[in-house]
């Protein structure tokens, strides 16, 4: 059985729905209440990709005032793709996108030089008090390199499984071509965890 073990950043200003995002993603739960992130908060999800294929995703739920400061730098170390979220009824939050993705494309590289892969979510598309346009958001993706962009919502289970399994598919033959005989195998600050230290710092912020 191959694993591939891939650091995943979530990033996206604050009151968006990321905690709520990886919640769901991870334990298939949803709260209305959320204590505010603060630096960054740290889950793991196991995928069985395939009958020889496993993979163990390490997502890193950035706060959203960590793009205003230097510490951005140290929390993306070795992703490998991100996630950058908006709220369709925050035209600020959505504006605020492109400062995150001009940041990750500075800070966040694959080996090769090449930014690493990104998805864009239009959260909380359940609220009628929509103030983004399906046409604004399609324009931006493609003018600002995204891989895709999708409509979620983490209160009704919508697009998050999908969403994250297209960010994957994206992934996986980049990894592969970028370094096919080195086993992804990093320290945690590297941006892939090894097996044995997923009980360590699950849960745990890093400082």
């Amino acid at each position: 059985m191959t694993e591939h073990l891939l650091k995943i950043l979530v990033v996206g200003d604050g009151n968006v729905g990321k905690s709520s995002f990886v919640r769901r993603y991870v334990n298939g739960q949803f709260s209305k209440t959320y204590k505010m992130t603060v630096g960054v908060d740290f889950s793991v999800k196991v995928l069985q990709w395939s009958d020889t294929e496993k993979v163990r995703l390490q997502l890193w739920d950035i706060a959203g005032q960590e793009r205003f400061i230097s510490m951005t730098r140290i929390y993306y170390k070795g992703a490998v793709g991100c996630v950058v979220m908006f709220d369709v009824t925050s035209s600020s939050s959505f504006l605020s996108c492109r400062h995150w993705k001009r940041d990750l494309d500075k800070k966040a590289l694959l080996p090769n030089g090449d930014p690493i892969p990104c998805i864009l979510l239009a959260n909380k598309c359940d609220l009628p008090q929509r103030v983004v346009s399906a046409d604004s958001i399609d324009r931006f993706s493609h003018a600002n390199g995204f891989a895709t962009w999708m409509e979620t919502s983490v209160k009704e289970n919508k697009s998050i499984d999908e969403a994250m399994r297209v960010l994957v598919q994206t992934i996986l033959p980049l990894q592969s071509s970028l370094d096919p005989l080195q086993p992804q195998l990093l320290r945690p600050h590297d941006g892939v965890l090894r097996s044995d230290q997923d009980s360590e710092l699950r849960g745990q912020s890093c400082c």
